[in-house]
């Protein structure tokens, strides 16, 4: 079969069910034709190592991106020394590799840097609330320097009065610059631009026998919730329910998790539901957008063996347990994403949804696959091809695991999940286990119970085996950071 080109379409910070929540007809039209992944997965709960991890097909512990790279106290700025990227494989097996919108895996190298031979651009405009400026910034030789201090500028100007008045969906903080959940604004983040430039790239695309790859980066649903009014007028706020997880108090979890949702807690209930419902409608306004990449495709007459996928970097809570955006909070909100994919001439008996577990990992060796190229990849991601081809897949994982960091907020984090079971370690406060199969929210935390127990030892072991085979040294056995309840030496233990 001839290689099929390749589009993807990533929007950012877009929860898994939001498949079944948001009014997506464009997406829903894909799952009619296509498959859908409904265990698929990221491996951090932020932007960065999300990307570079889908980039390279590596968790953060071997590819190196840990945080925000464009923070002041950024700990990584880009990849190891020598971690390489499927699109520099794609581009030496003559696809012609196209990029549109946010890149937000390195500031020391963007995707011209990488195989990418055409990468669009939006210029930032005056007022626009665009939160990242994306460049294609030269790689350089990596030095140990002070770090940009452009953050203190926030606070220029700052009215430091706790008693002033707070507005609708704004949660004000002392000393803080106030942060304003939702609200109204045309071309948001300036996806609009990101999308017009990629419809051109594809239009403007020259015909050839050489297979394409176009990556489309747009930055909605992300936070704060800004979006054309004409998408919230779809959802009507009588009828937006909060998660039933809303009212957990979190007495049982982590202090920092019930620490955040106090922010969160100066909303009115009215507001936490007008949060979910802008959260709905700027889905919306994504699947609008994507319709207009799809119609481009149509235009240019090669949709039969081009790949499409629809996908996010990872989730938002939207409203668990009282939280919103993403961060340490190691809840399936924050970590479940939407995978669909369409290949009319690759993909047996169209419509099918597939349960098994899917990460960020698995679409490098994909691509890899499509594309022809026959170097293994080096870590434990797999290609996902043969489920869209309906063919038995013996050996795939049964476990999903997670790698954090923390966001520009540190502290050491780790999961490993199954079917049935969660257990979170978090080298910053007590652990976490939860009983998937009877408390699939996640509201319960029974890592104290002595019934227990074993099943917390059979799943540390687990989680430190893959720790080690991914080259994960979060393993300090010093007395102040060795403080995991059965620890990485458990591994040499019989099960």
């Amino acid at each position: 079969m001839q290689r099929p080109n390749i589009l993807v379409f990533m929007t950012d910070q877009q929860r898994g069910d939001s498949l079944e929540t948001a009014r997506m007809p464009h997406v829903d039209q894909m799952r009619r034709e296509g498959v859908t992944f409904t265990n698929s997965y990221t491996v951090a709960p932020h932007c960065c190592p999300s990307r570079a991890t889908f980039f390279s097909g590596l968790y953060p512990s071997q590819h190196g991106v840990w945080n925000n790279v464009k923070f002041g106290n950024a700990l990584s700025r880009g990849f190891y020394e020598g971690v390489r990227l499927f699109s520099e494989d794609l581009k030496e097996a003559g696809y012609r590799m196209h990029f549109s919108g946010k890149w937000h895996a390195s500031v020391m190298e963007g995707p011209l840097d990488r195989g990418f031979d055409v990468m669009d651009e939006p210029v930032p405009r005056p007022g626009t609330r665009c939160k990242y400026v994306i460049g294609d910034l030269k790689r350089t030789e990596y030095r140990h320097t002070r770090p940009d201090t452009w953050e203190w500028g926030l606070y220029d100007g700052l009215d430091p009065r706790k008693d002033r008045f707070r507005g609708e969906a704004e949660i004000l903080r002392e000393g803080y610059p106030p942060f304003v959940l939702y609200g109204e604004q045309e071309n948001p983040f300036q996806d609009e631009d990101v999308v017009a430039d990629a419809v051109r790239g594809l239009l403007g695309m020259e015909r050839s026998e050489q297979p394409w790859f176009y990556f489309v980066g747009t930055l909605g649903p992300h936070d704060p919730y800004y979006l054309p009014k004409k998408y919230l007028d779809m959802y009507s706020l009588k009828d937006i329910r909060l998660p039933e997880s809303f009212s957990d108090n979190m007495r049982d979890k982590p202090g920092l998790y019930r620490r955040i949702r106090d922010r969160f807690d100066q909303l009115s209930p009215e507001e936490h539901r007008e949060a979910l419902r802008h959260y709905l409608a700027f889905c919306s306004y994504e699947d609008d957008l994507f319709g207009r990449v799809l119609d481009a495709l149509e235009e240019r007459g090669e949709r039969e063996n081009t790949v499409v996928i629809f996908m996010s970097d990872h989730g938002d809570y939207a409203g668990e347990h009282g939280l919103w955006c993403k961060g340490l909070p190691c809840f399936r909100g924050a970590y479940h994403i939407p995978t669909v994919v369409r290949w009319p001439a690759g993909i047996q008996e169209p419509g099918r949804c597939v349960d098994s577990f899917l990460t960020l990992a698995d679409f490098a060796p994909t691509f890899r696959q499509l594309a022809g190229v026959t170097a293994e990849c080096e870590g434990p991601g797999r290609s996902f091809v043969p489920f869209l081809r309906g063919e038995p897949v013996d050996g795939w994982q049964n476990e999903l695991y997670t790698q954090s960091n923390g966001n520009e907020l540190y502290g050491i984090q780790r999961s490993v999940m199954t079917r049935e079971w969660k257990f979170v370690y978090n080298g910053y406060d007590y652990d976490e286990l939860y009983h998937l199969s009877e408390d699939p929210r996640e509201t319960v935390n029974l890592i104290d119970r002595p019934e227990f127990q074993p099943v917390v030892r059979e799943l540390s072991r687990k989680l430190w085996r893959f720790a080690k085979e991914n080259d994960d040294v979060c393993i300090n056995p010093y007395i102040f950071c060795g403080l995991a309840k059965y620890g990485p030496g458990i591994i040499h233990e019989a099960p």
